[in-house]
């Protein structure tokens, strides 16, 4: 049942991506209706009794179907169209890499239980700060937009054209950064406090660990430069992309060249 679940979300995810944007009641609903979908078979392939089955792209679609819900409860309060015409697709080829590249189990039995919260936090991080990097390339197209504007129609044109000001997309992004930073920080702290309890060995300088604590540092110094320099625009823009882009090679980088390219299980 479960391949029948990722191809229906996968389906409906696409569907949404391309409606337009006066169906603002059926794109709610189905993607209400593609997140339900896409949760039951993401828990049912994740959570086998006695262990957890953890991959690249189950990581991937973890943090997408954070994204998706985070897009549905922000739209409802900001008009943030243009988001789903990037955060949907994406959703769709996450949930159809999910299907073909499952993972590998780790055991859970016998170990501790902060495990699966140091898992939790850490998937949760992961996702908030994946919506904050979608968010910071629709501003990124936003800005792109006002210096280069034309009258040539399109569909992320017009979902473009329909998102708040500037200024309230970059306080919602710093919003965003913020609190994924203090799940950042809560994975760094329970992997560096509890690291033998949790995987039965000290601490490794590994590149999972190294890239981990570099994007903590770029997004530490990019809440530290907007509080006291007032960093905003590109260099905001680009502080997010390069953390975010630090935090997928930790995190699902190392679980793709594991499995796909090495063809080995979880460390």
């Amino acid at each position: 049942m479960q391949i029948y679940f990722l191809i229906a979300a996968t389906l409906l995810y696409l569907v949404c991506a391309f409606l337009p944007s006066r169906k603002v009641a059926p794109i709610a609903a189905l993607t209400a209706g593609a997140w339900l979908l896409h949760g039951v078979a993401l828990w049912s392939d994740v959570m086998l009794p006695g262990s957890l089955r953890i991959g690249f792209a189950t990581m991937l679609s973890s943090a997408l179907w954070i994204s998706v819900g985070a897009y549905w409860l922000e739209n409802r309060n900001f008009p943030l169209d243009g988001l789903r015409r990037i955060v949907m697709p994406v959703a769709a080829l996450v949930v159809a890499l999910q299907a073909g590249f499952p993972g590998a189990l780790i055991a859970t039995a016998g170990r501790s239980p902060m495990l699966g919260w140091h898992i939790a936090v850490a998937t949760l991080a992961y996702s908030t700060l994946t919506i904050a990097a979608f968010h910071a390339v629709l501003m990124a197209l936003q800005e792109s937009r006002l210096h280069t504007r034309s009258d040539r129609p399109g569909i992320l044109a017009t979902a473009l054209d329909q998102l708040p000001a500037l200024l309230t997309m970059e306080k919602l992004l710093f919003r965003l950064i913020a609190f994924g930073f203090v799940l950042l920080s809560l994975t760094v702290l329970s992997g560096i406090v509890f690291t033998e309890e949790l995987f039965g060995r000290a601490l490794k300088w590994d590149h999972k660990s190294v890239f981990t604590l570099l994007s903590w540092v770029l997004f530490a110094a990019l809440l530290a430069g907007r509080q006291f320099r007032g960093w905003r625009g590109k260099t905001a823009l680009s502080f997010t992309l390069a953390g975010f882009a630090t935090l997928l090679l930790a995190y699902v980088g190392s679980r793709f060249v594991m499995e796909v390219v090495l063809h080995r299980g979880l460390a």
